[in-house]
């Protein structure tokens, strides 16, 4: 059975760093696109990062503070986020796009940036 496993959220001040990753278990099936996603109370799921083998995407609103990196050996996912702010706080998912079967996610981790 695919699991998607987050880990690495928190509480944080504003203006301080988290490092998120995700690990992708349970299948020797291709992983094409690799993400992150994050829900804010009251508010859609919106997408933060993919990355792919052709390069990065990023949501206006991270650009310059967050950074998508993958390991492929590890099946693993990261998401460096520098310079946080009270927006940011929200449960952030993992996604992956697998080859034959597609898109799964992981149960989210949560991220709280306080003023």
């Amino acid at each position: 059975q695919v699991q998607l496993v987050e880990s690495g959220g928190g509480l944080v001040q504003a203006g301080g760093s988290l490092r998120l990753s995700c690990v992708v278990s349970g299948t020797r099936l291709r992983i094409n696109t690799m993400g992150w996603h994050r829900q804010a109370p009251g508010k859609q799921r919106e997408l933060v990062a993919t990355i792919t083998s052709d390069g990065t995407n990023y949501a206006d609103a991270v650009k310059g503070r967050f950074t998508i990196s993958r390991d492929n050996a590890k099946n693993t996912v990261y998401l460096q986020m520098n310079s946080l702010k009270p927006d940011d706080t929200a449960v952030y998912y993992c996604n992956a796009d697998l080859a034959v079967i597609g898109g799964r996610w992981g149960q989210g981790t949560q991220v709280t940036v306080s003023s």
